[in-house]
């Protein structure tokens, strides 16, 4: 659990541009922005938050239909 946890919040740092990768003909190297990566983390946990909300939200539109059954 911990491990997906920490996955989830690199690729949210990944998506965010908080980490970036530079290299020459010698070596590589990632270079991670502290601030950036928790402004990336802070918005992406949002934005998820926002979206499960909506789905959520959009089920309660088929408790208010109805159906009607004629013999």
């Amino acid at each position: 659990m911990i491990k997906f946890l920490l996955g989830v919040i690199v690729a949210l740092a990944l998506i965010g541009g908080a980490i970036k990768f530079q290299s020459d003909e010698e070596s590589w190297q990632l270079i991670i922005h502290k601030q950036e990566a928790l402004y990336s983390v802070k918005n992406g946990a949002i934005r998820i938050y926002n979206i499960v909300e909506e789905l959520i939200s959009g089920s309660d539109a088929i408790e208010t239909s109805t159906l009607v059954v004629e013999d």
